[in-house]
């Protein structure tokens, strides 16, 4: 795993290949990354099924409950077979595209 801040945004790179040990790895570390945003990386899987992408809906609806944003990363993926409480995007540029307006959204009070 691999950790990169820049601002507030904090991206989560998977760098084993190993997603079940990434996420239980994340997910025990939350806490030291609850009070940013968070790009979850995983552009280097491209065997993930939507049920994959779907057990990282407990963290992210806990970090939006937050006011904090939460994407994920991932090419080569069906993007309409996602959950609504989900954000996923096909490139590292535009989840931080996505993370700008959603702060500009937050400070203007939506």
């Amino acid at each position: 795993m691999k950790v990169d801040q820049k601002g507030h945004t904090i991206t989560i790179r998977d760098t084993q290949r190993d997603f079940i040990s990434f996420l239980m790895k994340v997910t025990h570390e939350y806490k030291t990354f609850e009070k940013h945003n968070i790009i979850i990386d995983l552009s280097m899987h491209k065997d993930l099924s939507p049920n994959d992408i779907k057990l990282l809906t407990p963290l992210s609806k806990q970090h939006k409950k937050a006011k904090k944003s939460f994407l994920i990363v991932t090419s080569d993926f069906d993007f309409n077979a996602v959950p609504v409480q989900l954000t996923v995007v096909p490139s590292l540029l535009e989840a931080h595209d996505i993370i700008e307006m959603e702060e500009i959204e937050r400070d203007l009070g939506f």
